[in-house]
C-alpha cells in the first residue's frame, strides 16, 4: 500500500500460486488479508471494518460456488473421456455387416442423437438357408452400455445353430446379461429367424418395439406382436415366439422406440406414417425405405431426434424364372 512497485505485484503473484497450492479458499484469502491491514494500519481498519465483514461473506458463497463449478467441470472431462472409450468400444467390437442374400433384400440404418449409440442390430446368416435379425435397445449411458451391447454380440455369436430359435435366443440373452448389468440399465430385443426356403418368419420380443409385416397379398399392415419381459430382469424369464409366411414383395419393418416415438407431436400416429411411407415406395429397395423413412422423421421432429434411431428392413424378392 505504501511501495507499488512491479517487483511487489510479481511477489503477491508468487503469493497467489502458494495459496492455490495449499488449497486455501477466497473467504480465508481476504481473511488474511484483513488481519495484515488491521495490524499495519489500525487506524484505517476502524472505517473500513464493515467493508472487509461484507466482502468475507460475500466471498464465503462465491468460494462454494466456484469449488461446485470446478467439480462439476471435472465430473464433465471424466464422462467425455468415457464417452470415448464407449465410442471406440463400439466402433472395435460392435460393427455391423449386412449380409447379401439373393431372394432377400435386407435395409438398415441406426443414427444415434449423440456419440454412444443405444441401439444395436446384429445379423446372423447360414449361406441362404436362415437369416436372423437382432433390434436391441439398451436404456444406460457410456462404458457400461457399451459393454452390455457387446456381451449382447458375444452371446448372439456363440448360439451357433441354436439362433434358428427365437424363444431360446431370448432366454440366453437374457441370463447373460441379467449376470452382469445393474438394475439402471435395461435392454428390450426383438428378435426375428427367417427359414428362406420355407420363407417362415419366427420373431419373439423382450419388451421391444413391436414390428411391422406388410402383407402384399392383402395390400395391408400387421403389427407383429409379441410379449416378454425385458433382458435382463429375472433370470429364468420364459419367452414365447409366434410365425408368419412371408410372400412375394412382404416386408418386414423392425425398429426401436426412436422411429415410433414423435414425443414433440403426440397428435401423430407413429405407425401411420410409417405403414403410409412404405406403402408409397414399396417398389423401392429396402435401403432405400430405411433412408426415406430416416428423412421423414427427422422432419417430423424439425431435424432435432429426441432418441436414437433404428430401423431394419428385411423384403422378400420376387422370384424372377429364367
Amino acid at each position: 500500500m505504501t511501495d507499488q512497485t512491479e517487483k511487489n505485484l510479481y511477489i503477491a503473484q508468487n503469493f497467489t500460486r502458494q495459496l492455490i497450492q495449499k488449497n486455501i479458499s477466497p473467504e480465508d484469502v481476504v481473511s488474511v488479508h484483513k488481519n495484515a491491514v488491521e495490524k499495519l494500519f489500525p487506524r484505517k481498519m476502524s472505517e473500513e471494518q464493515l467493508a472487509y465483514d461484507f466482502l468475507i461473506e460475500v466471498m464465503v458463497h462465491y468460494g462454494m460456488a466456484h469449488r461446485e463449478h470446478q467439480s462439476l467441470l471435472q465430473k464433465q472431462a471424466e464422462y467425455e473421456m468415457e464417452m470415448k472409450i464407449a465410442t471406440n468400444i463400439q466402433k472395435t467390437l460392435l460393427k455391423t455387416d449386412v449380409p447379401q442374400l439373393s431372394s432377400i433384400d435386407i435395409g438398415m440404418i441406426s443414427i444415434p442423437i449423440r456419440k454412444m449409440n443405444g441401439d444395436y442390430v446384429h445379423f446372423l446368416y447360414n449361406r441362404e438357408d436362415f437369416l436372423s435379425v437382432a433390434v436391441t435397445d439398451v436404456v444406460g449411458k457410456g462404458v457400461p452400455a457399451a459393454l452390455c451391447m457387446s456381451m449382447v454380440k458375444y452371446g448372439l455369436e456363440t448360439l451357433e445353430y441354436a439362433y434358428k430359435d427365437p424363444s431360446h435366443v431370448l432366454e440366453v440373452i437374457n441370463r447373460v446379461i441379467e449376470k452382469s448389468i445393474d438394475d439402471s440399465m435395461f435392454v428390450s430385443m426383438f428378435y426375428g429367424c427367417l427359414d428362406v426356403h420355407k420363407s417362415i418368419f419366427s420373431y419373439a420380443s423382450a419388451g421391444h418395439e413391436p414390428a411391422l409385416h406388410y402383407s402384399a397379398k392383402h395390400n395391408k399392415f400387421f403389427p407383429l406382436e409379441s410379449t416378454g419381459l425385458l433382458l435382463g430382469v429375472l433370470p429364468e424369464t420364459k419367452y414365447s415366439y409366434n410365425e408368419i409366411v412371408l410372400e412375394e414383395n412382404d416386408i418386414v419393418i423392425m425398429m426401436t422406440d426412436g422411429v415410433t416415438e414423435f414425443r414433440a407431436h403426440n397428435e401423430m400416429d407413429s405407425r401411420e406414417v410409417i405403414s403410409s411411407l412404405i406403402l408409397e415406395n414399396k417398389h423401392l429397395s429396402a435401403q432405400q425405405m430405411c433412408n426415406l423413412l430416416y428423412k421423414r422423421v427427422e422432419e417430423i421432429q424439425d431435424f432435432k431426434l429426441s432418441d436414437d434411431f433404428t430401423v431394419a428392413i428385411i423384403k422378400k424378392i420376387v422370384f424372377q424364372s429364367l
